[in-house]
Formats: C-alpha cells, sequence, structure tokens
C-alpha cells in the first residue's frame, strides 16, 4: 500500500481537470435550461456494416466515457491504478493459499482410488489434510524408539518390513540439489545465525566458544579441530523425522500385514566398515586419515593411523581379507625411523595400543615386533627433571620436547598411557616401560591441588606441578584419567590399592561438585567447576563415564554406580535425539532454569559432529551388563544417523559441522582414525549377543577401544 503515494502528485492535476479547464466550462457553473420537447436524430447506416464492430464498440466506449462527469473519471483514473498496485502486493499470499485446494482435492480422489488398495495410514495424520508442521521454536520431545516384532528378542537381527539396504540408505522422499544427499553437500553457511537461546527466548547474545592463547584456535581432545563455524538453524524437528521414517527405522502400517523381513545388524555394522575401508583404500592408503568429499587424504604423522586403527576392528568382525592386506602393509610399508614429530599420548593409545591388541588377537609376533619398536622410540619423552613425560616425540631423533607455547603437558595426556606401556613391560619382559608410566601415578596421587579427587587439566613438566588450579572438568585434557584409574586397577588383578582410592574419592567429588539435573525434563549431567562457580557445560567427551562407572560396578564397586551410570546414559542419548539430525554436537550446555526453555542447548561454535564412539561406548557396557534391549535399539537409531547424514557414497564417512540442519549438515571433509577404530568396533560389539566376542572379564579396553587382556592371577610360590 506505500506505494499508493506514488499517486498523490496526480491530486493537483486532477482538481485541475475538475474545476478549471479553460473553454470547457463544468456543467456546475449554470443551471440546466428546462426543454419541452424531445428531440431525435436519426443517422443513415450501411445496411452490409456490421453494428456490433470493434470500431463502433471503441466509439460506444468512448461515448460512455464522455458522458461521465470530469470528477468521475478523475475519481476513476486514480481509483484503477490503486486497485493494480494492492493486487500485485496481495496476490502472492493469495496464490499459495489457493494452490493447496487442488492438491487437498486431489488428494481426496486419491483416497477414493486407494481404498481397496489399503493405502498405509500413518498414525496422527489426516488423510487429504496437509498436516500443520511443528513450531521450530518449542522443545523437541524425544522420541521413543523404534518398537520391533517381539519375535526378535536378540540384539543383533530385527524385522522389519523394508530392506537392509532401505534401513542403511538415505530417505529420498525429499529433493536435494544434484550436487549429492544432504550429508555430502558443502554449502556456504547462513549468515546471521542465533543460538538456540536466542532463537526461542530472543535473549542477549552470549559468548560462543574459546579461544588458545594468542588467538589460535583451540585444538580438541582427540586430535580434532573445534572451528567456531557458522551453523543455519533446523527446519526438521525429530518429530518429523520420525513421521517421516528417517529415525529408528520407517514407521510400519499396522494395516500391513506382509511378512517381516530379518535385518541382521552386525552385518549392517560391517557393510558400514567395508564402505569407510574402500574408500580409505582407494583414496589414502597408508596415509593417516581419509578425507572423503574431496577424495584425498590428510596427515598428522605419516603412520597410517586409520590403517594401525583398524587392525583388531577388522580381526573381530571376521574381514579377513582386508585385515591380509593391511598386514601386507604394515610388514612392508611400515617405517618408524621418521624424522617427525609424534604426540606422545595419541601415538601411544592409536599405534601402540592397536598393535599389542591385534597381536593378541592374532597371535602373530609381526604386531609386537612393531609394538616393541614404536614403544622404545617413544620413551625419549620421560627424560625431563620431574618424570612427567614432555606432550611430543621425534621419533626418527629420538629427542623429545613440550608444545612451542608452554612448558604443560595436560593430565590426561600423561595418566592415559599407563594400560599400554604396562602391557608392553609384561609382554617383552622390559620393566623400564611400566616403570616411568607407574612413577607418573605415584607424584600425581600425592600431589596438592585437587579438588574432592577431583584434579585440574595441566601438569608441568618441569616442577611436576598442576597448573591452572581451580578449573575441574571430566570432558577435554582431564576425561581419560579418571577412565585409566580404574581400568588400571582391574587389568592389575584389583590388588593397587592406590588406584582404586583415587578412582573412588573422584566419583565422590564428581557427585558433589559436578553433577546437576536440568529443566524441564530432569536429565542428570556432569558440569565444569570454575574457581568455585558452576557451568552447565558438558562435552560428548564425557559420555564415556556411564560406562566406566557400569564397569567399575561390575566388578564389585558401589551398586550406586550403575544407577548413576543409568542415569548418565539416558543424558547422553538425549543429546542425540533431541538434535534435528540424531547426531550429538561436540558440546551442550543445559538449562537449569525450572519452567524455561529446553534441557539441552547448543551454541554456534558447538554444533560439530566428529563420529565421536562415546556414546556407542557406554551403550555397549550397558547392554552387555543389564541385557534391557533399549540400549541396543538407541544405539541403532544413532547407527542409522551415521549412515544418513555423514555417509559419502564414494566411500568413508565425514564429520559435519552442525547437527541442527538436517537439510544442509556441512561436511567437514575428514573421517578421523578412531570412527573405523572404535566407534564401528563398539557399534559391531553392542549389536552383539554373545558375551564371549571380548568378554569384559577376559578383556579392558583402553581408551581408543583397543583390547588388551586382563592379568591373568601370578602362581602362589610353593612352601
Amino acid at each position: 500500500m506505500a506505494l499508493s503515494f506514488l499517486f498523490l502528485p496526480v491530486l493537483p492535476f486532477l482538481q485541475h481537470c475538475v474545476y478549471d479547464l479553460p473553454g470547457r466550462p463544468s456543467a456546475e457553473m449554470y443551471p440546466p435550461t428546462r426543454k419541452d420537447f424531445v428531440s431525435l436524430t436519426l443517422s443513415e447506416r450501411d445496411p452490409r456494416t456490421y453494428n456490433n464492430g470493434k470500431q463502433w464498440r471503441r466509439q460506444s466506449c468512448w461515448r460512455k466515457w464522455k458522458q461521465l462527469s470530469r470528477l468521475q473519471r478523475c475519481v476513476i483514473l486514480v481509483v484503477l491504478p490503486l486497485a493494480v498496485v494492492c493486487w500485485i502486493v496481495v496476490y502472492p499470499g493469495l496464490a499459495g493459499h489457493w494452490r493447496g485446494f487442488p492438491d487437498r482435492a486431489m488428494n481426496k480422489e486419491s483416497d477414493k482410488g486407494d481404498e481397496q488398495g489399503l493405502k498405509p495410514i500413518i498414525p496422527g495424520v489426516v488423510p487429504g489434510v496437509i498436516p500443520e508442521p511443528p513450531k521450530q521454536n518449542g522443545p523437541v520431545l524425544p522420541e521413543a524408539p523404534p518398537v520391533f516384532s517381539p519375535i526378535s528378542p536378540s540384539c543383533d537381527v530385527i524385522y522389519t518390513p523394508f530392506s537392509p539396504s532401505q534401513l542403511s540408505t538415505p530417505n529420498q522422499r525429499r529433493p536435494f540439489p544434484k550436487r549429492g544427499p544432504p550429508g555430502l553437500q558443502n554449502r556456504m553457511q547462513k549468515k546471521d545465525n542465533v543460538s538456540d537461546s536466542q532463537v526461542e527466548e530472543q535473549k542477549p547474545a552470549v559468548k560462543t566458544g574459546e579461544q588458545g592463547e594468542g588467538d589460535k584456535p583451540l585444538v580438541s581432545w582427540r586430535g580434532a579441530m573445534i572451528e567456531a563455524d557458522q551453523a543455519t538453524e533446523s527446519q526438521q524437528s525429530h518429530q518429523e523425522k520420525v513421521q517421516d521414517g528417517q529415525l529408528g527405522g520407517a514407521p510400519v502400517d499396522p494395516a500391513d500385514n506382509a511378512p517381516l523381513k530379518p535385518v541382521n545388524r552386525l552385518e549392517a555394522v560391517t557393510e558400514a566398515f567395508r564402505h569407510a575401508w574402500k574408500g580409505y583404500k582407494e583414496f589414502a592408503w597408508g596415509h593417516d586419515e581419509l578425507k572423503p568429499v574431496s577424495k584425498s587424504y590428510s596427515e598428522w604423522f605419516n603412520l597410517g593411523l586409520t590403517l594401525i586403527d583398524s587392525l583388531d576392528t577388522m580381526w573381530i568382525m571376521g574381514l579377513k581379507e582386508e585385515f591380509e592386506e593391511a598386514k601386507t602393509w604394515v610388514a612392508t610399508e611400515l617405517s618408524f625411523a621418521k624424522n617427525v614429530d609424534v604426540n606422545l599420548f595419541e601415538s601411544t593409545i592409536r599405534i601402540l595400543g592397536g598393535l599389542l591388541s591385534t597381536y593378541h588377537l592374532t597371535g602373530d609376533a609381526l604386531f609386537l615386533e612393531k609394538a616393541k619398536d614404536i614403544g622404545s622410540r617413544l620413551m625419549p619423552a620421560f627424560s625431563t627433571p620431574s618424570k612427567i613425560p614432555y606432550s611430543d616425540v621425534n621419533i626418527g631423533k629420538g629427542t623429545a620436547h613440550p608444545p612451542r607455547w608452554t612448558s604443560d603437558s595436560t593430565v590426561a595426556e600423561v595418566t592415559s598411557i599407563q594400560l599400554e606401556f604396562r602391557e608392553l613391560s609384561r609382554l617383552t619382559k622390559d620393566p623400564r616401560y611400566r616403570d616411568v608410566v607407574e612413577e607418573v601415578m605415584r607424584q600425581v596421587h600425592k600431589l596438592d591441588g585437587k579438588h574432592d579427587g577431583l584434579v585440574p587439566m595441566f601438569i608441568n613438566t618441569n616442577s611436576g606441578q598442576f597448573t591452572h588450579l581451580g578449573v575441574y572438568t571430566l570432558g577435554a585434557r582431564a576425561d581419560s584419567y579418571y577412565e585409566y584409574l580404574l581400568k588400571q586397577w582391574v587389568q592389575g588383578g584389583k590388588k593397587e590399592t592406590e588406584l582404586l582410592e583415587d578412582y573412588l574419592k573422584s566419583m565422590e567429588g564428581v557427585k558433589k561438585n559436578l553433577l546437576r539435573k536440568s529443566s524441564p525434563k530432569g536429565l542428570t549431567f556432569v558440569g565444569e567447576l570454575s574457581h568455585g562457580h558452576f557451568s552447565p557445560k558438558m562435552d560428548h567427551l564425557v559420555c564415556f563415564l556411564p560406562g566406566t562407572l557400569a564397569l567399575g560396578a561390575h566388578n564389585g564397586l558401589p551398586e550406586d554406580h550403575m544407577e548413576l551410570a543409568k542415569q548418565l546414559m539416558e543424558t547422553c542419548y538425549q543429546m542425540y535425539a533431541q538434535m534435528e539430525t540424531g547426531l550429538s554436537p561436540e558440546i551442550v550446555h543445559f538449562n537449569m532454569q525450572a519452567g524455561e526453555g529446553q534441557d539441552i542447548e547448543v551454541k554456534l561454535a558447538d554444533r560439530h559432529n566428529l563420529l565421536r564412539p562415546e556414546t556407542v561406548e557406554s551403550l555397549f557396557y550397558l547392554y552387555r551388563f543389564t541385557k534391557d534391549k533399549k540400549y541396543c535399539d538407541w544405539g541403532w537409531e544413532i547407527f542409522e544417523n551415521f549412515n544418513k547424514y555423514t555417509k559419502v557414497p564414494s566411500g568413508g564417512y565425514t564429520s559435519i559441522n552442525n547437527v541442527r540442519d538436517p537439510q544442509y549438515p556441512n561436511p567437514r571433509d575428514k573421517m578421523e582414525s578412531f570412527f573405523l577404530g572404535e566407534t564401528l568396533k563398539y557399534f559391531y560389539l553392542l549389536f552383539s549377543d554373545d558375551p564371549e566376542l571380548i568378554s569384559l572379564d577376559k578383556y579392558i579396553f583402553n581408551t581408543e577401544a583397543h583390547p588388551l587382556p586382563i592379568w591373568p592371577p601370578l602362581p602362589v610360590p610353593a612352601v
């Protein structure tokens, strides 16, 4: 309507037309003359002329126009353009509204025509009526896991009217641009995004994410870069995806009596591994990590990390052909005599742990020899004044050093290498490996600076003291310290009481200082403590804790550890279920304000998913110990969403930038080695109902999911 002002300049002219036309006095200026007679004029026409021709009609219309008063003509000249402008403004909205009527009529006719064919009916959707989309700003309620046929009591097989290929491929109902399915589109992120809380409640902007010293981007735990990539708001709720069949299998028509087909979950995971391995073999063979979207690779240590990380996974899955190919590469191509810096922690858990695990599973001495080689090359890291190891080692030169920007090491790094070095000593009969890592544990055990058993994140390699005191977390840089306290105790036959004492005290410290409940659903979560201030921030990495607590309860620790494990397991599942893609972000924040907002909020910088294994790991432990099938179903739902949003058709899986946008999750073009070494391995073990497949009474997993044997009790000497 604002365009109507364009006609305001015409009004003076119109007034001039009405009142001030020279030589053409207005009818109002003289009274009408009275006539006492009627005049009739007849004109001759050519009888051959058609009196309804266009020329005559034009003359007739012009005559009628002239019969109007000047005021009437001027009003018409003003109103008519205004009506045209109004129509142009209003038409698009009306057109969109009217366009639905033919579709509805067509749907009704289609419903009538399909009555004899028993057209499937989706519960809660009226046939022929377009359902109203759910509001985006309301709380996204998690859906119950899919209910499968009662004839499938085991975890490894489900029954569904769809074929396995349909369950593991993206839903094709929505058309996408020709560049590929949504998980592969590398579109530019939308601008002017706001955080979840701003979308829902229009709260003031808050600081999202952190930066390292000197404005350096922080490197997240386990070697993955955290980038503050801009993300897009979701346009599809979790409920929509369940209705569309995108989560937990497609909705099953209750009226469909077709026979159900078995879907072997183990085989589905094996096929996922083959697909990932296909991409690695074709585009990144012998290199550290695959970049599946660009069909290339990236190097970290130039030691074939993905290949070594995957060895025991292939053996467990029975992929003998793939295993033999990898073994040949290890025998002929793998060499540690390289002038390259490696991270002590990462190379220990991935390379040393992977080689030791494969040796135990296969009995092949090749892997033990390679393990001894890399183990000895890592030993210079422990040549420090405090015996707290440096973070980096040059395995070719035999030198070690701290990071360039600090002399500190992270506590998790120096206390999460013990399982591997202790096992290397046991196999080689060389005590020096065990001695150096156990000295680290003794020093940490007696250090000041702990808070109810909780440790800071950093320790200085010169002084041997904690630094950056007052910050306590179970996330990055501290997580696996707590995990390895328990696992070393189990590995050594439950005899090292100092390890058990530190573990039990730290778990009490977690309950006292870090455990809270969210609002409104009351999810139990583990936050962080910074100089006395509690933060409701929880890393996905913390989802290792339910499995660790369950493992402790299985080994005779207090029963309330198992109850807490179940509560935290529910929370970690909800970190997936409440996201639009069904995949968890790297970091979440929990709402603690009663009656306000959703339980889980995600900041823009935290929306990426790196294909991490921690939640699947804990699901595996909980299912092994409780046999509650819901943990299998939760895992299957997560597995399907990895297939839906991260699978690359040419081979491999990619981490993504935005778990809140199911249409454009924005691939990061990187497949971490732990996806094959941990995530898919834990999926396989979760869906297996064989308790002897890597028995938890015989093996202990390192923090990279490489199983190492629990030490047998020493023989009692004869008297």
